[in-house]
Parts: structure tokens; sequence; C-alpha cells
């Protein structure tokens, strides 16, 4: 186990319908590099992931609800995808806010697949480049952000992959600005 990440605390902030494996893999990288992870959700209890976007899979505790979440007491941020878990979480002041306020703070983010639909939502695309799924492209380019198609792209503490296919490099490269930046 490395230890890039000793007394680091990562927040992971997903919802029903998150695709499981952009939630676990990166928690798992975050965790084997000494960090600690926190799941923040829109409510307590626990959210339903999803494989393949259809099909139900396990469920995860939710260790904090939005609502009472800083980034303030978080080290960095991670925006797992699935359609419809990034969908729910822009439409939700709170959790749009709460994205806003680590790139004000100036902490690293990390985006897989449909992530960064929040990114756009959040306003904080404008000026960067970055990679999503195909669908959200449009998206990305109309809030101001150029978009490249690379399995990992990485601007100025902002780390972005395409799908679950590109999860061995987007781990690497978060796990990189996460350990890369100020504490």
């Amino acid at each position: 186990m490395s230890e890039q990440l000793r007394g680091r605390t990562v927040a992971i902030l997903a919802t029903h319908g998150v695709e499981q494996v952009e939630l676990e893999e990166p928690k798992a990288a975050v965790e084997r590099a000494g960090g600690t992870t926190k799941l923040v959700s829109l409510d307590e209890g626990e959210i339903q992931a999803m494989k393949a976007d259809v099909n139900k899979s396990d469920t995860f505790p939710v260790d904090l609800v939005v609502d009472t979440a800083s980034a303030h007491d978080f080290d960095a941020l991670i925006l797992p995808g699935g359609t419809t878990n990034p969908d729910q979480l822009r439409q939700n002041r709170r959790a749009v806010e709460l994205v806003q306020d680590f790139f004000e703070e100036g902490k690293p983010v990390a985006a897989i697949c449909h992530g960064p639909w929040l990114l756009v939502e959040a306003d904080v695309v404008r000026g960067r480049t970055l990679t999503s799924y195909p669908s959200v492209r449009t998206d990305i380019r109309n809030a101001g952000g150029a978009v490249v198609d690379k399995e990992v792209v990485i601007d100025d503490g902002l780390v972005t992959s395409r799908n679950p296919n590109d999860l061995p490099a987007f781990c690497a490269a978060l796990v990189h600005e996460f350990a890369a930046a100020k504490p």
C-alpha cells in the first residue's frame, strides 16, 4: 500500500444510479494510496448502484448528506458517472454549490463518464479542457469548455475520463493529482 494520500480525505459525491465500478475503483485507489473516502449523497441511508446504467447492483452506505457537507472538510472530490446519478445531483442546488466550493478553494476534482454534467451545471468548465462520455460533450462545449477524446485529461487539478474502460488511467491520474495538491 502506498502512502501518497496519507492524511487526506476525499469526498465522493454520488446518489442512486451511480455506475458501481466508477464509484468502487476510484474509492479503492484512494484507499490503497493511504487516503480516506467519504460518500456524500442527497439523503441519509444508502444509495443504489447500477451496472451498465440499467442493472441494479450493490448498495452503498452514505457517510454524509450534501446539506451538511463542506468542501473545507475534504482535500479532493470524485464525481462518478452513470446517467441518472449526475442528472439527479445537478438538480440539487446544494450539490452544485458543493462542487463550486471545491473549485473556489482550489482543490482537485476528478469526474468520469457522465460526471462532468455536474461540472457543467456548476459552471466550472469554461476555459478548461476535459473529456467525458460522448453524449455529455456538447454540454461541455456549450458551457465554454474544450473537449478532447482521450482516456484521461488533466487540466489544473481537474481530472476527467470517458468511461469505465478508462478507469486504470483515471485512478492513477487522480491519485497523482490529489497527492500533488497542497493539503
